[in-house]
């Protein structure tokens, strides 16, 4: 690590890297971006400096070498392999023991693994949020929309079954309509919960049943390393949470990523739903 290095971006799949790569354009800043085959998108790649394999971990560290970066950002979605793919990948840099234990515990354990191997390296690990301020969402975001009093009920409802699941390191998301739970993300991640959602209230006949209410709500878990796998939505997030018919969607403030603010409330206001940002009693900003 030198102090005038690049960032170094490892990016994976979404629009997160994308728009985290404008920004440091846009800002005159100098980075260098290492892609994951089958995950960075076609537009990320062709640019890329370098790419690699999700779990070729002795190019990554090579790259990363040679680079030299004044600091390293985790973004975007990977799907995770195997146990038995992990356990060879990361056994090659580190304790066979040690390693069955951090993949043991989950996903959230699996990222903080990878960023302990690159600070053990002399890498500082920084969020895209540290990067890119801006992208965060303020406690005063919303549209022209309110929730109503059943919107609010059921994101009360939400943000008690988040931060409940938060030590079973399930997801960040959950639809809820008033105090009834219609689903929590999963593997499928929040789009395919929303489209999941979507085939649920369809008839019979595969015709759309009228708008039904309800709120996705999205938030970090407790003591989530924000580093790595921060909430993010969009514009597209917004689209499906109408295309289920829901009332609206709440984030938490200060600790979820918004892409294109401008057009993801714009999208929300054009489509009748309300974009709200929410205060996490739980959450506690990540210190060094």
């Amino acid at each position: 690590m030198t102090a005038d290095g690049p960032i170094a971006i490892i990016a994976g799949s979404g629009q997160l890297p994308i728009q985290l790569v404008k920004h440091l354009e846009e800002t005159g800043q100098n980075y260098r971006v290492l892609a994951f085959r089958g995950f960075a998108a076609p537009e990320l790649r062709r640019h890329a400096h370098a790419t690699a394999d999700l779990l070729d971990l002795k190019t990554i560290m090579g790259v990363l070498e040679g680079w030299r970066p004044r600091a390293v950002s985790l973004v975007g979605a990977v799907r995770r392999p195997g146990f038995s793919a992990l356990l060879g990948a990361y056994s090659l840099l580190r304790n066979m023991q040690e390693v069955k234990e951090v993949i043991a515990r989950g996903d959230d354990q699996v990222l903080r693994g990878a960023v302990m191997l690159l600070e053990e390296r002399g890498h500082r690990v920084v969020g895209a949020h540290e990067l890119a301020p801006g992208l965060v969402a303020p406690p005063t975001l919303t549209g022209k929309l309110d929730p109503q009093e059943d919107d609010r009920q059921a994101i009360s409802v939400g943000l008690d079954l988040l931060h409940s699941l938060s030590a079973f390191d399930i997801g960040q998301a959950a639809i809820v309509a008033r105090e009834h739970v219609l689903a929590v993300e999963g593997p499928e991640g929040t789009d395919g919960m929303l489209r999941r959602v979507k085939g649920l209230r369809q008839s019979w006949f595969g015709l759309r049943r009228r708008k039904e209410g309800g709120v996705l709500i999205k938030a970090a878990k407790r003591g989530q390393d924000l580093r790595v796998d921060m909430p993010t939505i969009g514009p597209r997030t917004v689209v499906e949470a109408a295309q289920a018919g829901l009332s609206g969607v709440a984030i938490g403030a200060g600790s979820t990523l918004v892409l294109d603010q401008e057009k993801s409330l714009a999208t929300a206001d054009r489509l009748g739903l309300f974009l709200v940002a929410v205060d996490l009693p739980w959450m506690e900003p990540h210190r060094d």
